[in-house]
């Protein structure tokens, strides 16, 4: 738990901006890539970056942290993050930025409405409320017409919804695991789970591929770490409404670079998931060590 000395809501705010940005731009990058490039080859490139990375700052600061006696919960914690991440970047691929961006905000949705199941919790009839509005934001944002959806809309829905299961294995994990071995064992483990398929369907990449990948890979560990120093000086309480700017950047660079133009469905159903999230999310006045992984806006 913070110390009054030790908090700095300003500079958690400031970090919490720049890991939307940083989330942003890579997603943002991977659309660069040739369209022949196999998807499994693009969640390798992720999971390996993250491995290389972490693995680098383990080793160079505690080498301990390698190690673990409950491997078997972190193992568990790695393979629901490779589903999570599969349909998150599939959701991008197929999803205007704004609309997917969007998507990932239920993740708290969906923690609200599996709390009483999973934990026993008791949400309330207003955080029941906010919760229902907040996917009635979603109907309204995915623009269903025809009780049809839009397949990218699912596969968004699917990753907030694992995302939401990430959480809970979070809660468990943080009691006796420190981040960067959590961050190494999710790497390890999305690179041991995603070579096999990889491999299978491996396609020569160009040189430009290469660097897409490695610099989308690379921001996506980045955004990752920027997030937990964030909630490690700042409270919870102030820092809320921060992730949200993600949004705010996926319509910038979606308008700006592939011209798209978020429809007035899109931008009032975005509205109604960012006001319930947050409220149902009820962050006021909880303490950073029962939230610090209650930052939902990009899967780990």
């Amino acid at each position: 738990m913070k110390t009054p000395d030790t908090i700095n809501n300003r500079y958690g705010a400031v970090l919490l901006i720049a890991a939307g940005g940083v989330f942003t731009a890579d997603v943002t990058v991977l659309r660069f890539l040739s369209p022949d490039v196999p998807f499994a080859q693009v969640i390798f490139f992720r999971s390996l970056c993250q491995l290389a990375i972490v693995a680098l700052w383990i080793g160079a600061t505690r080498p301990a942290l390698f190690g673990s006696q409950g491997w078997p919960q972190l193992v568990r914690r790695g393979l629901t993050s490779l589903i999570c991440w599969w349909l998150y970047y599939a959701s991008f691929k197929t999803l205007d930025l704004a609309l997917a961006s969007t998507l990932t905000f239920t993740t708290s949705l969906f923690v609200v409405a599996m709390a009483p199941f999973v934990l026993g919790e008791r949400i309330g009839v207003m955080r029941g409320l906010t919760t229902v509005l907040g996917f009635v934001g979603v109907i309204i944002a995915s623009e269903v017409s025809d009780l049809s959806i839009k397949p990218g809309v699912l596969l968004g829905l699917g990753s907030a919804f694992t995302a939401a299961i990430l959480i809970f294995q979070n809660r468990v994990l943080a009691r006796t695991e420190h981040t960067a071995t959590i961050m190494f064992w999710i790497g390890l483990v999305a690179s041991a789970g995603t070579m096999p398929v990889a491999a299978a369907g491996w396609t020569g990449l160009s040189l430009s591929d290469t660097l897409l990948l490695l610099t989308a890979g690379t921001l996506g560990t980045l955004g990752m770490l920027l997030t937990v120093e964030a909630y490690r000086f700042g409270e919870v309480a102030a820092l809320a409404s921060f992730p949200y700017v993600r949004i705010l950047f996926a319509l910038m660079i979606g308008y700006v670079v592939f011209g798209e133009a978020a429809s007035q469905r899109e931008l009032l159903g975005a509205l109604m998931i960012v006001i319930c999230g947050f409220l149902a999310g009820d962050y006021r006045g909880r303490t950073n060590q029962n939230s610090r992984a209650r930052d939902v806006s990009k899967p780990e």
